[in-house]
């Protein structure tokens, strides 16, 4: 805590203390609180009015049993949660996560981190997270069904389209989501498609909303490079993770110029020096859900997979960590330094360490945040919630061309917000004091609540 604020030491001190455990938690409060110094400094009501302490306590935190019934008629239970973190500027929005890591300090910094992600947007979204130590992985259809409709037999009494609207993450797509949406409409006997994002498209869903994370932090990246002059065309780019951030990520690379030469999973990875194979991809992720050895077993000398590494040690000019958090160690950070990696962009949610990202901004390294490059999921989520309230649907040209411009403005906003802190091309510091300041301001126009 060298490096904290002195006015937020004893903040930082009472959050530790209040959420013993939640090493997760912690690092995200800390992370967020490190940039705001320059904001105390000059607004100190934010302090003195108890704002930062009542942005770090959530307002309601729902932790519940799910049981249910596997294929072999064995009785299973899970854990479910629901963090519902910060309603000043709107209904809690955040998505649920299906993994056996979930756990409450893991759903409480996806829910801290979502509030800054949501006002980055400028839309009107609160924050919040949620989800169950459920692995959907190796699971059948029925299993799947049977867990979404228990798990929703209790949260469903605390959503709402003007409460809280859950979407996906990690462990949970659109199989998952219907599911959940047709307990969630069975049980309140209403058609409320508001309620949940993530929708397929043929019963409440938006176009571009599969594709929105991946697209948005590829958007925010050429948003990076167009302010240098420069673009993605002969760059090479290495992606962790081969989900749906991953895959679509990967595919607006291409679409821009840039090759992926890399992306793996929980197995190791695959380099494909002459650029993944999208359609492979693709298929084997998405249509087979089968792993990165059969990729590589597919383009057989084409790509080869490496068991239990770093994808980061493949070197590139760009890296996008798209998987989970904590994925980029000092040490990888400082191969892709060695490499002559020039910009990481976080497609995933705080995957880089504290001290990966203190390599990278000590050798230059561009480093953005994910609250503010992956916010184009949450964007979208919000443009498929106003659609859902005019009963309206747009064309896939129409929303990508808003998601693009939404990103724009994040990433303008976070180099202004820098530059008037003190701070000019800290993006990191950009995204934190930005999005917390709309958050404070409307948390005291509200008054003590």
């Amino acid at each position: 805590m060298d490096g904290l604020n002195t006015k937020l030491h004893d903040i930082y001190d009472e959050v530790a203390r209040r959420n013993p455990g939640e090493a997760e938690f912690h690092q995200a409060v800390y992370e967020v609180l490190d940039s705001l110094g320059p904001v105390v400094d000059k607004h100190p009501d934010y302090v003195d009015t108890a704002v930062i302490r009542r942005l770090c306590e959530p307002e309601r935190q729902i932790i519940f049993r799910v049981p249910w019934l596997d294929d072999g008629g064995v009785v299973q239970i899970n854990r479910g949660f629901r963090v519902e973190f910060n309603s000043a500027l709107g209904p809690f929005k955040g998505g649920l996560r299906f993994h056996p890591s979930v756990y409450l300090g893991i759903v409480k910094f996806l829910g801290f981190e979502q509030i800054f992600k949501n006002s980055l947007t400028g839309m009107p979204i609160g924050g919040g997270k949620g989800g169950s130590d459920f692995d959907p992985k190796g699971r059948s259809d029925g299993e799947v069904m049977r867990f979404c409709q228990s798990f929703m037999t209790e949260l469903y009494r605390h959503l709402g389209e003007y409460t809280d609207v859950p979407a996906g993450d990690i462990g949970v797509g659109m199989r998952e989501i219907g599911y959940l949406f047709g307990q969630y409409k069975r049980i309140t006997n209403r058609y409320e498609s508001g309620v949940f994002t993530g929708k397929g498209l043929t019963w409440g869903g938006s176009q571009v909303r599969t594709e929105a994370t991946g697209y948005g932090t590829v958007f925010f990246v050429d948003e990076i490079l167009r302010s240098r002059g420069q673009s993605f065309d002969g760059r090479q780019v290495v992606v962790s993770g081969s989900g749906n951030v991953a895959i679509y990520a990967i595919e607006k690379v291409h679409a821009l110029g840039g090759t992926v030469v890399a992306c793996s999973d929980s197995s190791g990875y695959v380099h494909d020096e002459n650029g993944i194979d999208l359609g492979l991809l693709k298929e084997i992720k998405e249509l087979r859900r089968g792993r990165m050895t059969d990729y590589a077993e597919a383009r057989r000398g084409a790509a080869h997979h490496v068991a239990g590494r770093s994808v980061w040690e493949v070197p590139c000019d760009i890296a996008l960590p798209c998987a989970t958090q904590n994925e980029v160690s000092g040490a990888d950070a400082a191969q892709l330094i060695d490499s002559g990696c020039r910009i990481v962009a976080e497609g995933a949610n705080m995957p880089c360490t504290p001290e990966a990202v203190k390599r990278f901004e000590e050798a230059g390294v561009t480093f953005a945040p994910g609250k503010a490059v992956n916010a184009g999921g949450v964007a979208t989520s919000a443009l498929e919630m106003q659609q859902n309230a005019s009963r309206d649907s747009w064309t896939f040209e129409d929303t990508e061309a808003r998601l693009a411009e939404i990103m724009g403005r994040i990433h303008d906003r976070c180099l202004s917000t820098a530059d008037e802190y003190g701070q000019p091309g800290n993006y990191a510091a950009g995204a934190n004091i930005a999005g917390f300041i709309r958050v404070a301001d409307a948390m005291l126009a509200l008054g003590l609540v």
